[in-house]
């Protein structure tokens, strides 16, 4: 009564024998209704956000350049002109104090007029043409002037006015705009013109080069684009075998691996006393000596430096062992799940590729959200202001610089020289636009709450396919036909409320570490040691957490998907479960990791070593139709061969280690269900009853199947 409660108790009671339990339950009900119907009012209104985002939006603001009335090029009466040029590009980068919504468009402080085709040739006014009218000095160039420049007006006052421009590079279109070419020479520019922009051309010219590289970089994909699939073929050949041959050599790989990670130890701990033992033989100095010092190399030529290194490693060498030794039962068991869960992969290969599923439905999620914040970005009206080069000049103390102007009625009457209507930002005044701006807040959270939510329908999908798997008595005569498709069509029926709830759990934790993280980027420059302290510390909590919350919502799907409870007594069974079996369930994971890192560096590097040879030269082609690709940068598809192999076989892996826990779990299920009894037989395999001693008795007359 009074006494201490034993470790089961304390961690839950082991679950009861039901003879009526054959795996994932077919009688269920839908689980955390209210959840469920709050995420569907929220689609709902996710969907009204993007519905009101399209109605309010202008993506032509970001899609289609302006010109210096406000007017688009490419649309409507400059649908003939869908490029826009710069009178002086340069001033882009002169221009320092132009307000910071110039990022919004490549909006600088100069005229820009809408042009069909960018100027193909290097051309300037001469000094002694000012005293000529427009119309004689520009000729077939005045389509670079601003509409509505009488031919008659004298070079001067265009010049002065900024109707017109002194001179034309010759230029190449890009994001609808005309840069001028990286290769030409601005050398006929003299005068006042090249003494402004002397230092501005050699930045804009290295900018410019990126025109130039990813012309080559698209040439690079168009050429070796099939040859990047063969790479990525191979990488998925690769992950399928890794997986498949696990059944056969998953314990010699972990020994292997074991017996690896114990020599590189040993190995570090041979070359630390070696280190200090020339240290010490040659009269090194001393940590005394040295003392603190922020040059972190100076440490190396210390001799206790590599004494405490040793002894750390040393520490780390002498655990390992020990845990080889008191838990190698245990690591026997986690060798035979990763076999089991190879041969259950094995009978459902169409598992192998539901990550095509996941990935869609994100590309999705995704996609709705960028193009929902892109409307909502762009339904503010734009905001104009005066803005002059310099505001002490003569005649420029009284303008209006800074005061809202409108780029179709601006006067060039005003006395300050360079006295321009400029775009400022988007309207973000007013009750509809703070409304829209909230609407973004809502983007958010819609973004990161159907990310999650189709990430937990991918892992309960797959626990229901693995758990018909485990509990199927007689493998593989009883495994449903079709239990992918069972799985996916019983989650979406019974549990999308549940696992919306975990999904909201979850993305309120991330949304949170987000505003954590932009809090800190802009305290970054304070100075205060202990703010910055504070700050850390709440990161990593809420860094914790959301691996926690990850560890336990993944768990709780396993068991949604096999007894169809809500998603807190699921979490709670999962977690007592788990805690009741703790020292098993870390020799699993760490076996786990070890061995889906050790493939992943197999099938990644496999890649990359293949496609370096190969597309380096160092591996001739197939024959004449299938010859080696001449490539600008070769590093290129070696490098999307890589990042392609790494994005597959973390697929691949992701499917394995989520069969690896579902059959965990099942595994201590049935070590606490049953007892081997003819009424209440293991549904194990041989080989997890041969190492934890057990036995089946012969079946009954009436159990189905045989084992």
């Amino acid at each position: 009564m009074g006494g201490k409660r034993s470790e089961a108790e304390a961690h839950g009671k082991p679950a009861q024998y039901d003879p009526s339990f054959r795996g994932p339950i077919k009688n269920r009900g839908c689980t955390d209704i209210i959840c469920c119907l709050l995420f569907l009012v929220f689609i709902l209104g996710y969907i009204a956000v993007g519905l009101v985002a399209w109605v309010y939006g202008d993506p032509r603001q970001v899609l289609y350049p302006r010109n210096s009335t406000g007017a688009y090029c490419g649309v409507g009466e400059n649908k003939d002109k869908p490029y826009v040029l710069y009178f002086n590009i340069f001033s882009c980068i002169l221009a320092a104090n132009v307000p910071e919504a110039v990022q919004s468009g490549l909006r600088c402080p100069t005229p820009q007029v809408c042009v069909a085709s960018c100027p193909a040739t290097p051309w300037t006014v001469g000094t002694d043409e000012f005293s000529l009218t427009v119309g004689e000095v520009y000729g077939q160039n005045r389509s670079f002037c601003l509409p509505g420049v009488p031919s008659d007006m004298k070079v001067r006052d265009s010049l002065e006015q900024d109707l017109c421009p002194r001179f034309l590079l010759p230029s190449a279109p890009a994001l609808g705009r005309c840069f001028p070419s990286a290769n030409d020479s601005y050398s006929f520019i003299s005068g006042e013109v090249i003494g402004s922009m002397s230092q501005a051309v050699s930045g804009l010219v290295d900018s410019l080069n990126a025109r130039d590289i990813s012309v080559k970089i698209f040439e690079d994909f168009a050429r070796s684009w099939y040859w990047i699939l063969v790479a990525l073929g191979v990488a998925l050949v690769l992950s399928l075998l890794f997986i498949l041959l696990l059944r056969l050599v998953a314990g010699p790989v972990v020994l292997v691996l074991i017996v690896a990670l114990l020599a590189v130890l040993a190995y570090g701990i041979y070359h630390c006393w070696e280190q200090y033992r020339w240290l010490r033989d040659n009269g090194a100095p001393s940590l005394s000596e040295v003392g603190f010092t922020t040059n972190l190399s100076a440490y190396q030529s210390v001799k206790e430096t590599w004494l405490a290194a040793l002894i750390i490693l040393a520490v780390l060498e002498g655990i390992l062992l020990l845990l080889l030794i008191f838990l190698r039962q245990r690591i026997r068991i986690a060798i035979a799940l990763l076999t089991e869960a190879s041969r259950a992969v094995g009978h459902m290969m169409s598992t192998m590729f539901y990550p095509l599923v996941t990935f869609v439905l994100l590309v999705i999620c995704i996609a709705y959200w960028v193009t929902t914040a892109l409307y909502l970005a762009t339904s503010g009206q734009p905001q104009y202001v005066y803005w002059a080069p310099n505001t002490s000049a003569p005649g420029c103390e009284t303008a209006p610089v800074n005061q809202t102007c409108d780029p179709m009625e601006q006067s060039r009457n005003h006395s300050c020289r360079g006295l321009m209507c400029v775009f400022q930002d988007y309207s973000s005044t007013g009750q509809v636009q703070r409304t829209l701006f909230n609407l973004q807040i809502y983007g958010v959270l819609g973004l990161f709450w159907t990310v999650n939510w189709v990430l937990a329908l991918g892992q309960c999908v797959l626990a229901g396919s693995f758990a018909s798997f485990y509990w199927a008595f007689h493998k593989p005569q009883d495994i449903p036909t079709f239990p992918l498709t069972a799985a996916f069509i019983r989650t979406l029926r019974y549990h999308t409320g549940s696992l919306a709830f975990g999904a909201l759990i979850l993305s309120l934790v991330q949304i949170a570490r987000m505003v954590l993280e932009y809090i800190d980027h802009k305290l970054r420059g304070a100075e205060n040691a202990l703010a910055r302290c504070i700050m850390c510390c709440f990161k990593c909590c809420l860094w914790c957490l959301e691996k926690f919350i990850k560890f336990l919502n993944r768990n709780a799907y396993i068991m949604i998907a096999i007894y169809g409870k809500n998603f807190c007594v699921s979490a709670k069974n999962a977690f007592m479960l788990l805690m009741r079996n703790v020292l098993r369930v870390v020799v699993l994971d760490k076996i786990t990791d070890l061995l889906l890192f050790f493939g992943k560096l197999l099938v990644v590097g496999g890649v990359g070593v293949l496609s370096f040879f190969f597309f380096s030269g160092r591996i001739k082609g197939l024959g004449k139709d299938f010859e080696n690709p001449t490539l600008n940068y070769y590093w290129l598809p070696i490098m999307t061969s890589i990042v392609g192999a790494y994005v597959i076989a973390s697929g691949f892996f992701s499917v394995f280690g989520m069969c690896v826990d579902t059959l965990f779990l099942c595994f201590l299920e049935d070590l606490e269900r049953n007892d081997g009894s003819r009424e209440r037989p293991y549904y194990m395999s041989k080989s997890l009853l041969k190492i934890l001693g057990k036995k089946n008795q012969a079946p009954a007359t009436n159990k189905k199947g045989k084992k």
